[in-house]
C-alpha cells in the first residue's frame, strides 16, 4: 500500500471550533444586547404606552412616549420588578411643578400611572366648583375652542377647554367632560405631607387621581419612575401597534416627536 493510500482525508481544520465560535458569538451578543437595553431602559429612557385618557387633551390613548429614568433620581422602583440593591431614592430630586410623571400607584406599589405634578411636599391643593386653588390662590383659566372628545359613554362630545397656568408660569391645557359639575370638581382642601406628591389628570372629571383618597391619594416621592419627555408614536385607539396595514391612516402623524408639556 502506498503511503498515499494509508493516508486518511483530514478533516477541515478549526470547522468544529467554528461552529462553537459562531453558536457562542451569536450568545454573547444577544447577551451584551440585552444588557444595554436593560441598562438604557433602568438608569436613562423607558417606552411607555398610554391607557387611558386621564390626561386628554394633553396625552391621548395610543400615544408612546419616552420617559427619563434620571430626572428625579432612582429608587427600587426604577428597576423592573422593584429589585434594587438599596432603598430609599439617590440622585433624588423633587419634580417641577406641572411634570408629566410616571409612577407606582400608591395603593398596590406595582401598577403605573401617569398624571401632572400638581402639589409638591407642604403645599395645600383644593377645587372649588371647577376651579384649582393651590395655597389657597386660585389658579387662573383661560377659556379656549372647545375639544372634540368622547364622554363616558363613548359619543363624541366638545368638552369646554381652559389654558391653566400653575403658580410656577407652567401652562397646560385642561378640559371639563361634566363642565365644572363633575364628581371631583368640589373636594376638600388636601395638605400634601412630606416627601409627598399631589397628582392630577388634565382630563378633570375623568381621571382617578390624588383627589380620590380611596383609589389613590398621596404619591410617595420615591414611587416617582421618571418624567414623560416626548412623545416617540401615536395611533388612533381604535388600532394598535402590532396592525401594521392601518398604520398609513391610523398613525396621528401631527403628534409623532412632540414634546410632552
Amino acid at each position: 500500500m502506498s503511503e498515499i493510500e494509508k493516508t486518511v482525508p483530514a478533516k477541515p481544520a478549526g470547522k468544529k471550533a467554528a461552529g462553537k465560535e459562531g453558536v457562542g458569538g451569536t450568545v454573547r451578543v444577544f447577551v451584551e444586547a440585552l444588557i444595554i437595553a436593560l441598562v438604557v431602559r433602568t438608569l436613562l429612557f423607558q417606552p411607555f404606552e398610554i391607557p387611558s385618557g386621564s390626561l386628554i387633551p394633553t396625552l391621548e390613548i395610543g400615544d408612546y412616549l419616552f420617559v427619563s429614568k434620571f430626572s428625579y433620581g432612582y429608587s427600587r422602583y426604577s428597576f423592573p420588578f422593584g429589585i434594587a440593591p438599596f432603598s430609599g431614592r439617590i440622585l433624588g430630586s423633587l419634580p417641577t411643578q406641572g411634570d408629566i410623571a410616571v409612577f407606582k400607584g400608591p395603593k398596590d406599589n406595582s401598577t403605573d400611572f401617569i398624571k401632572r405634578v400638581i402639589g409638591l411636599p407642604g403645599d395645600t391643593v383644593q377645587v372649588i366648583e371647577g376651579r384649582l386653588y393651590i395655597n389657597d390662590k386660585i389658579v387662573e383659566r383661560q377659556p379656549i375652542e372647545p375639544y372634540r372628545t368622547r364622554d363616558f359613554f363613548g359619543n363624541p362630545i366638545d368638552a369646554p377647554q381652559y389654558i391653566e397656568t400653575l403658580p410656577n408660569g407652567v401652562q397646560h391645557r385642561v378640559i371639563e367632560i361634566e363642565g365644572d359639575r363633575g364628581g371631583f370638581d368640589n373636594t376638600p382642601k388636601y395638605e400634601v405631607p412630606p416627601g409627598h406628591v399631589f397628582m392630577m389628570g388634565d382630563n378633570r372629571d375623568n381621571s382617578a387621581d390624588s383627589r380620590d383618597m380611596n383609589s389613590m391619594g398621596y404619591v410617595p416621592v420615591e414611587n416617582l419612575e421618571g418624567k414623560a419627555q416626548v412623545i416617540f408614536f401615536s395611533i388612533d385607539d381604535r388600532s394598535s401597534f402590532w396592525k401594521v396595514w392601518d398604520w398609513p391612516w391610523a398613525i396621528r402623524w401631527n403628534r409623532l416627536f412632540t414634546g410632552i408639556h
